[in-house]
C-alpha cells in the first residue's frame, strides 16, 4: 500500500491513500435540513453579536468634566448652618430632583451606595459625614447609570463652577451651595482625605462614577467629584 498523504481541507487532516490498499468510502447523504439548521444557528450567534455591539456603540456616555471645570477643590470661609439632616437635594442645571437616603459603610468598611437594581434615581448622604451646611465635608453619592440607562447622577460631569446645588434640610431649611470645582480621579488614585476629611468651611462633594467602562469587571475606572461650598440659605 502506497504511503498516506495528508491534506487539509477546512481545518481538518483528511488521509487519502493511492493504489490498491483501500477504496475511499462513499459520503453519506446531505441531511440538508440539519445543515440549513447549522447555517441558521451561526446566523443568529453572529446575529446576536452584532446586536450586542451596536448597543454597546451606540450607549450614550454620561458627559464628563473637561480642564475647564477643574477649578478649586477648596472653598472660602463663609456662612455656616447647624446641624439638620438632609432630606432632597437639586441641581438645577442638570435636571436633579431626589430625596436622600440616609447610608454608613458597609461590613467590608466600604461605603454603602443606593441599590442600582431599585433606587438607581435616587442618591444618599453618607450618614458619618457632617449635614450639609455643617462645618466639614458632607458626601453625597449617586450612582451615574445601570444596565436600563441613566442614574441619578448622569450629567453630574456636566456641572461648572458657579452652578448651584441645594440640600433641604429636616428643619426646613434650604441650604444653597456653589460649586467650585468639578474633576475625575482614578479609582486606584482616590483622594480619600480631600474627600472625606476635614474642611475649614462648610463643603458639599457629590461623589458618582466616571472615566472608561471596564467591560471585564463591570465597573468604572474612575470617579467623577464636584466640589461646592456653601453660600446661602433659605426656608
Amino acid at each position: 500500500m502506497a504511503e498516506p498523504e495528508w491534506r487539509r481541507i477546512a481545518g481538518f487532516r483528511v488521509v487519502f491513500t493511492s493504489g490498491t490498499g483501500f477504496a475511499p468510502t462513499p459520503p453519506p447523504p446531505v441531511n440538508w435540513r440539519a445543515r440549513l439548521a447549522g447555517v441558521f444557528a451561526v446566523l443568529l450567534i453572529v446575529g446576536g453579536a452584532a446586536a450586542l455591539g451596536v448597543a454597546a456603540l451606540s450607549q450614550v456616555h454620561a458627559p464628563q468634566p473637561g480642564k475647564g471645570a477643574a477649578g478649586s477643590t477648596a472653598g472660602a470661609q463663609g456662612p455656616r448652618l447647624p446641624r439638620s439632616e438632609p432630606v432632597a437635594v437639586s441641581i438645577p442645571a442638570i435636571g436633579v430632583r431626589s430625596s436622600l437616603l440616609h447610608l454608613g459603610l458597609n461590613a467590608d468598611g466600604t461605603i454603602q451606595v443606593p441599590s442600582v437594581y431599585n433606587r438607581p434615581m435616587e442618591a444618599a448622604w453618607y450618614k458619618y459625614s457632617v449635614t450639609p451646611g455643617e462645618i466639614g465635608s458632607s458626601v453625597i453619592e449617586g450612582h451615574v447609570d445601570t444596565l436600563k440607562g441613566p442614574a441619578v447622577f448622569f450629567r453630574l460631569g456636566a456641572l461648572r463652577p458657579g452652578n448651584s446645588i441645594n440640600v433641604t434640610l429636616a428643619d426646613g431649611v434650604t441650604a444653597v451651595f456653589r460649586v467650585t470645582g468639578v474633576r475625575e480621579y482614578a479609582k486606584d488614585d482616590f483622594p480619600t482625605k480631600t474627600i472625606y476629611g476635614a474642611s475649614s468651611h462648610a463643603a458639599l462633594h457629590l461623589i458618582t462614577c466616571g472615566g472608561a467602562f471596564d467591560f471585564n469587571t463591570g465597573h468604572y475606572l474612575s470617579s467623577t467629584v464636584v466640589f461646592a461650598t456653601l453660600v446661602s440659605s433659605r426656608r
